[in-house]
C-alpha cells in the first residue's frame, strides 16, 4: 500500500472476486470483512476445507501469472463450533479460534483444528502435518492444530525448491523424531532431543549438517528418504523416536543412505534423565562413527560443559524453546518459562541467552507492554549469558543478535558471530546472524 495504493487495491479486489466465488460455490456465506480479511461459515467441515484448498489453488495459479511485487498470499484458519449470528456479524469462540488458527498458518497455507480434522477423516484426499497443542490468545484451553497438505499448487510445492546437489563433504539431515510417549504434551521433549543431536553433530567440523528449520519442514509427514536427500542435498538421513516415561528415556535411531535408501546403522539408547546429555552425545558419536570410521572420539565431545544439573530447569527450557520456535504469539509465555529455569539455575547459559532473545522478539514484534523494562532485562540476560558462554556458539550468536539490536557495539557483536562460526562452521544461525549484521 505504501508503494502503490491503487494497484494494491486493484489486486486485492481481483483476488477477493476469486475467493467470494469459491465460497459461494461451496455453500458458504460471507459475514465480517475487514481490509484484506473475511469470515465465512459453511454447511460442513468438508465444504469449508474443500473451499479453502480450492481458494489456495486458485490464488497460487493467479500468483504464477503475476510479477513478484504484484502477488498476494493468504492464510486460512478453520474450526468447527457454535456461533452466534447478529446481522452481518458472526460471533463466538469458534470464530476466535478460527482466527487464531489463521495466524498459525503459513502464507498460502491452511491451518485447521483437531475438531475439523476429526470430522474430515478420510473423506478428502488430503494429508496433515500435526502442529501439536497450541496455546492461543484469549482461548482458555490449548487447541490441537494441523496444517493441511494436499494436491494444490500452494500446499504441494516443496518447501525447499528443486533438488540440491551433494556438498563436497559428508552431509546429514536429522529428521524430527517420533514421540512414542503416548502423550502429545511430550512433543516438545522429542523435538528438543533432535535439536541437541543436531547441535552435537554440527560440532564435527568435517560434517555438513542441515539446520533444524530445514529438516523440521518434514515434521508429521510420511517421507521418502531418497526424496529428502534430493531436496536437502544430503547423503545421509537420521530418523528415530523418543520415549519418555517418568525419569527414564529411550532414544532409537537409524541412519539411512539417502542416495540408495540402504539402512546403515540402527541402535537403541536407554538411560535416566540424569544421563540425557550423555545419551545425546552417544547418538551423535555413533552416527559420526558410521559415516567416518576414522573419527576420533574427541571430535564428538561437547565443546561446552553440561548446561545444567537441574532437570526441572532443563525441562522448562525445552518447553520454552519449543514455544519460541513455534509462534511469535508464544514468546511472552516462553520468556516466563525461561525465567523460571534461570530462577532454578542462575548460571544456565542457554536459558539466559534465549531469555534475552525473547526480550528482543517482544520489542521487534511490537508486543512488549513495557519496552524500556524489556530492553534492560534483555541486555542483562545477554551479558550474564556472555559471562558463562565459554565456547557455545548458540549463546554467542543469541547474545550478538540481542546486544546488536539494543544498540550495543556492532563491532563487538560481529566479533561474537565470527567466534561462533570459527567454533562451529556448520552453525546455520551464526551464518544468518552474520548476513543480517552485514
Amino acid at each position: 500500500m505504501g508503494r502503490d495504493e491503487v494497484g494494491t487495491l486493484r489486486t486485492l479486489t481481483a483476488y477477493r472476486a476469486i475467493v467470494d466465488r469459491l465460497i459461494a460455490s461451496h455453500r458458504g456465506r460471507i459475514f465480517n470483512t475487514a481490509g484484506d480479511s473475511l469470515v465465512a461459515d459453511f454447511a460442513s467441515a468438508v465444504d469449508a476445507v474443500q473451499c479453502a484448498v480450492a481458494v489456495q489453488d486458485a490464488i497460487a495459479k493467479e500468483n504464477a501469472d503475476r510479477s513478484a511485487d504484484q502477488q498476494m498470499r493468504f492464510r486460512i484458519g478453520i474450526h468447527v463450533g457454535d456461533v452466534m449470528v447478529q446481522g452481518d456479524n458472526l460471533f463466538g469462540d469458534a470464530v476466535n479460534i478460527a482466527a487464531r488458527l489463521e495466524a498459525l498458518a503459513d502464507p498460502g497455507g491452511i491451518c485447521i483444528s483437531g475438531t475439523v480434522q476429526d470430522q474430515i477423516g478420510t473423506k478428502l484426499a488430503l494429508s496433515f502435518t500435526d502442529l501439536g497443542e497450541q496455546n492461543v490468545k484469549n482461548i482458555a484451553h490449548p487447541i490441537r492444530a494441523y496444517q493441511v497438505r494436499g494436491d494444490t499448487a500452494s500446499a504441494m510445492t516443496s518447501p525447499l525448491g528443486p533438488s540440491l546437489s551433494l556438498p563436497d563433504k559428508p552431509s546429514i539431515a536429522v529428521l524430527p523424531f517420533q514421540n512414542m510417549s503416548g502423550d502429545p504434551d511430550q512433543e516438545y521433549f522429542a523435538d528438543g532431543m533432535v535439536e541437541e543431536i543436531i547441535t552435537a553433530l554440527s560440532r564435527i567440523r568435517w560434517l555438513f549438517v542441515i539446520a533444524r528449520n530445514s529438516s523440521f519442514t518434514y515434521k508429521g509427514q510420511s517421507v521418502d528418504v531418497k526424496q529428502v536427500g534430493r531436496e536437502l542435498g544430503v547423503a545421509y538421513v537420521l530418523e528415530g523416536s523418543v520415549r519418555r516415561a517418568g525419569h527414564r528415556v529411550r532414544i532409537t535411531g537409524q541412519l539411512i543412505d539417502a542416495v540408495t535408501g540402504t539402512h546403515l546403522w540402527a541402535d537403541r539408547f536407554d538411560g535416566s534423565l540424569e544421563d540425557i546429555f550423555d545419551i545425546q552425545d552417544k547418538v551423535a558419536s555413533s552416527v559420526a562413527g558410521v559415516i567416518e570410521p576414522a573419527l576420533q572420539a574427541a571430535e564428538t565431545a561437547r565443546s561446552a560443559s553440561r548446561p545444567t544439573n537441574d532437570l526441572t530447569a532443563y525441562d522448562l527450557y525445552l518447553r520454552a524453546y519449543a514455544m519460541v520456535l513455534s509462534s511469535a504469539r508464544q514468546v511472552p509465555e516462553a520468556l516466563r518459562l525461561m525465567e523460571r529455569a534461570i530462577g532454578r539455575d542462575p548460571r544456565y547459559g542457554p536459558a539466559l541467552a534465549w531469555a534475552a532473545f525473547c526480550c528482543f522478539r517482544l520489542l521487534l514484534d511490537g508486543r512488549s507492554e513495557d519496552p524500556e523494562a524489556d530492553r534492560l532485562k534483555g541486555v542483562d540476560f545477554a551479558r550474564r549469558a556472555l559471562e558463562i558462554a565459554d565456547d557455545d556458539p548458540g549463546i554467542l550468536v543469541n547474545v550478538a543478535q540481542v546486544l546488536g539490536y539494543f544498540g550495543e557495539d556492532i563491532g563487538a557483536m560481529m566479533a561474537l558471530v565470527d567466534r561462533a562460526l570459527m567454533l562451529n562452521p556448520n552453525f546455520a544461525r551464526g551464518c544468518t546472524a552474520a548476513v543480517f549484521s552485514d
